[in-house]
């Protein structure tokens, strides 16, 4: 049985989270709200779990991108409008939040795509950050 163990630092509170099914995850987030933790899957998926008592939201699973082998970071927007991850590919995608669709995609770096993250100030521009060794701004 596969198994992950959050805590909470401010009360120290854990949770197990078992499930024969479940990946490995090497990166989460947390919503600008503090209501959902976005968790990268080893299975090309981001699963996202309630923060108040860390069930998983089975309506919230954004698929489309190839992260297996890698520890890519997901993030939020900073309205929690949208969902951001790179891939393996090098490429960068954008989720709507509320249909898990994917908004929009396009190669971001060569090789892969490790970080992507909104400008907190100016919410149209993202920076990415791939194995290539740039960071780029995109608008």
């Amino acid at each position: 049985v596969r198994e992950a163990v959050v805590s909470t630092q401010s009360t120290g509170d854990r949770k197990h989270i078992a499930d024969p099914g479940m990946h490995s995850i090497p990166s989460c987030t947390i919503s600008p709200t503090g209501k959902w933790l976005a968790c990268q899957s080893m299975d090309n998926k981001i699963t996202v779990f309630a923060t108040q008592k860390l069930r998983l939201n089975r309506k919230k699973v954004f698929k489309g991108h190839m992260v297996a082998g890698y520890a890519c970071q997901c993030n939020f927007s900073p309205d929690s409008a949208y969902l951001v991850s790179g891939d393996a590919d090098g490429r960068c995608f954008i989720w709507d939040w509320k249909t898990t669709k994917v908004y929009k995609r396009f190669k971001a770096h060569e090789g892969v795509c490790g970080g992507c993250t909104w400008l907190p100030h100016e919410t149209s521009k993202l920076l990415t950050c791939g194995w290539d060794g740039k960071i780029k701004l995109w608008d």
